[in-house]
């Protein structure tokens, strides 16, 4: 399969990350625990489950690999139906228990907007596009929605929205925070909120003269307005607000529990939220310390992240802290896709920018340890296939079979929209 030789050792390998690939929350009874095992969060979430092991020799084809890891994620859905039982917020995922679904539109939690203690609420400026802004907002849930990075929860606004339903339905939004908060209290949420403002197209909720200024000040009475019902709500809101949470939800985008895997992040916009998420985590909180300071990470950390303008770059003081503290464990490289282009005079898409590290990334993809985490606008697997398509093809290798081989292993994660 591969002319190197190195996929079908590495693909034979991650088929064991189906077993072992999320956070733990709580350990369901009667699952054994791994002391021993290094751990990338605390045990006071609770330990981990024993994960299904594959023994044996390497695979020496990536059609063989297709089918053990198929068999391990088999024994792994086998094993979670072994020992889940229904229970009110929560929800068995390879084993182990996560929350889940906690509060519903019908009963949600009602929340209060904090002061963030790191960010400002608006974290852009003026672009000259209508939705220019993009808001980082604080909850404080006093302990009562408890989530894990790469989670969501739902915001229920008072509408009317689209359907002119009151309140309006839910919108969910990846969280931004990692699971102990901003504030590392582990009773607050964030939210990172892109403002929708659309100007002269088919839905308008705002003719021509009705738009107002919103709490930025953006405003626009000469034309038909559409304003986005809930993420117009969260930007406008304040400190003190009351704020309708539902959820959590989510297991798409949970983190592995090895300290030693490889985290290559592709983020769109306000796709950087779970991100933001892992690398407070990975990089920041005393939760992911050790008892010495030291970071129980120990991987590598890669995030490409997209956006339109420069003005429009999100969280890049962090990024650039992460990058000065821990120079052997994070990388980041932005695609500037209206102002930067490659030395073929292409947009700076994130394909685009990936291209100029593809033998890298590509050497970094064969290690059964490295995982793939997307978020944003759809078409960013197209980017992939795009950018790794030819290395793949060279090195003997279908991209979509390795592609769809990775996420039979739970090695690669998508959330677009």
């Amino acid at each position: 399969m591969s002319r190197s030789g190195r996929v079908p050792a590495v693909l034979a390998a991650g088929a064991a990350c189906a077993g072992a690939a999320h956070w733990a929350f709580v350990t369901p009874a009667g699952l054994p625990t791994r002391e021993s095992a290094p751990q990338l969060r605390a045990t006071a979430r609770g330990s981990n489950a024993e994960a299904p092991k594959m023994t044996g020799s390497v695979l020496p084809t990536g059609a063989l690999f297709v089918a053990a890891a198929a068999a391990s994620a088999a024994v792994a859905r086998r094993a979670e139906g072994e020992v889940a039982v229904k229970k009110k917020g929560v929800k068995v995922v390879h084993g182990k228990e996560i929350p889940w679904n906690l509060f519903s539109p019908k009963a949600p939690y009602q929340g209060k907007v904090v002061k963030n203690v790191k960010h400002a609420q608006t974290l852009t400026t003026p672009t000259g596009d209508a939705n220019w802004e993009t808001t980082h907002l604080t909850f404080d849930h006093g302990g009562n929605v408890p989530y894990l990075e790469g989670q969501s929860i739902g915001i229920i606004a008072p509408g009317p929205d689209k359907k002119g339903e009151t309140p309006a339905r839910i919108r969910l939004y990846s969280i931004a925070s990692s699971a102990v908060g901003d504030d590392e209290t582990s009773k607050t949420v964030s939210l990172c909120v892109k403002r929708v403002v659309d100007l002269n197209k088919e839905h308008v909720n705002r003719e021509v003269g009705e738009d107002k200024p919103d709490k930025a000040g953006t405003h626009f009475p000469e034309d038909k307005v559409y304003r986005g019902v809930c993420s117009n709500h969260i930007c406008d809101l304040s400190v003190g607000d009351d704020v309708m949470i539902t959820g959590p939800t989510g297991a798409e985008m949970l983190l592995p529990e090895d300290p030693e895997a490889n985290i290559v992040m592709l983020a769109t916009g306000t796709g950087i939220a779970p991100m933001r998420s892992y690398m407070r985590l990975l990089f920041n909180d005393k939760a992911g310390a050790n008892a010495d300071g030291s970071r129980k990470f120990k991987g590598l950390a890669w995030l490409f992240m997209g956006v339109p303008f420069a003005k429009s770059l999100l969280y890049d003081d962090e990024h650039t802290e992460y990058k000065i503290k821990y120079p052997d464990q994070f990388k980041f490289d932005y695609a500037v896709s209206r102002e930067d282009k490659n030395a073929a005079g292409q947009k700076m898409y994130i394909q685009t920018k990936m291209a100029e590290y593809a033998e890298e990334l590509w050497e970094l993809m064969q290690s059964p340890k490295t995982h793939i985490y997307m978020c944003g606008l759809k078409g960013m697997e197209a980017g992939m296939a795009e950018c790794f398509g030819p290395i793949a093809e060279k090195a003997g290798v279908n991209w979509l079979e390795f592609a769809k081989a990775m996420k039979k292993a739970d090695c690669y994660h998508v959330e677009v929209y």
